[in-house]
């Protein structure tokens, strides 16, 4: 009873460590779902684990009812699991949570195959998932990695990442990360980033192809070759890049 008192503790300084608009344990006990919710997994996974699979789907069911947070009983969930608003998430039955996990709205942890076996996926310690994240799959995120609103991971994600897009493009951090990652609003765009580059580098390689078409006919600007080729080479067509992540005009290439 002490221990269960302890854990209950616990949760309520988790909300406190991961949500600024938490100002007293009161408010928390009475109107925060996810901490209601991870509560009512915690007599569900006892009975699952003595065998009263019925009872513990059952009190899973009212739990989801009441809090909007559908966790199977069977799910192993660590120490200090903060779920921030929660209505909408999913987390199934072979799940494995480890400590200090924060998981937002609509996230959901669910399988890919009709095995029996393990199907869901695995989240290691100080990891975040942002809101509408999927994880999918017996899968593992690492540990202190960060999953961005939407993401949708189907692969396994190395310790320290930062994870974005469908289908989740991995980057990982140069330096560790010793606390919970909040900041969803630092969403690298891998592949924005490398369509800018591959315009960038096309731009360059047409202004060194007219500079040399030029240099071969004796700097007159204009290039012996068929109509379409002269075209292109007097009145190129500049591929806008990105300025500061914003594409601005009606002719660039995306």
């Amino acid at each position: 009873m002490v221990r269960l008192f302890q854990k209950a503790k616990s949760d309520i300084q988790s909300a406190f460590e991961r949500d600024p608009a938490a100002r007293q344990p009161l408010e928390v006990l009475l109107t925060y779902p996810g901490v209601h919710a991870i509560w009512g997994h915690r007599l569900a996974h006892w009975l699952w684990l003595h065998h009263f699979k019925l009872i513990a789907r059952w009190l899973s069911h009212i739990n989801r009812f009441l809090t909007g947070i559908e966790i199977h009983p069977g799910a192993v969930i660590g120490e200090k699991l903060f779920i921030d608003h929660g209505m909408g998430v999913v987390i199934g039955e072979t799940a494995i949570i480890g400590n200090n996990v924060t998981l937002y709205h609509g996230v959901t942890l669910g399988g890919v195959s009709l095995d029996k076996g393990k199907r869901h996926p695995t989240i290691e310690d100080d990891v975040v998932i942002g809101a509408g994240g999927k994880v999918l799959g017996n899968i593992t995120i690492g540990r202190s990695s960060r999953v961005g609103a939407n993401a949708v991971v189907v692969h396994s994600v190395p310790p320290n990442s930062v994870v974005v897009g469908v289908p989740g493009q991995v980057m990982v951090r140069s330096k560790p990360q010793h606390q919970p990652d909040l900041d969803h609003d630092k969403m690298p765009d891998a592949i924005g980033e490398t369509l800018a580059s591959v315009m960038a580098r096309l731009e360059a390689l047409e202004t060194e192809v007219h500079t040399h078409q030029l240099e071969r006919n004796g700097g007159n600007g204009h290039a012996k070759s068929g109509p379409r080729e002269s075209q292109i080479l007097e009145h190129p067509v500049l591929i806008h890049a990105p300025e500061h992540g914003v594409w601005r005009g009606d002719d660039f290439s995306i």
